[in-house]
């Protein structure tokens, strides 16, 4: 029998469904974060948010679940630079709130890619 989803690859879960979502409905909240040397923008974030929903469901299903989190972990580690960049592009900005969350997103993939690795071992 297969373990149930753990609360933090729930919180992934719940995290790629928002985020893939919203790459799909508004791609343009993500061009800004996309670093220069990553070719058509566009296309990337549609294709990302399609591997967010993907690995969403995957994770939900279990005979899918092993491939989900490893995926999930690799597609959180790739847009890291992404992440970085918004919190460096941030720093520019008068917002003091967004700045914040900015930079305090950084630490949080930490336990996103266990959730998500801890999820492919279940």
């Amino acid at each position: 029998m297969t373990a149930p989803l753990r609360r933090d690859a729930k919180i992934v879960v719940g995290a790629f469904l928002a985020s893939g979502t919203v790459h799909l409905v508004r791609p343009e909240v993500f061009e800004p974060l996309m670093p220069g040397w990553v070719p058509a923008h566009r296309e990337v974030i549609l294709g990302s948010g399609i591997a967010e929903l993907a690995c969403a469901v995957g994770l939900l299903a279990p005979p899918t679940r092993r491939l989900a989190g490893l995926a999930s972990a690799a597609l959180l580690v790739a847009v890291f630079p992404g992440n970085v960049k918004m919190a460096l592009d941030a720093q520019r900005g008068r917002n003091t709130g967004f700045k914040a969350a900015a930079w305090a997103r950084l630490p949080l993939q930490l336990p996103m890619i266990r959730g998500a690795l801890r999820a492919a071992r279940a």
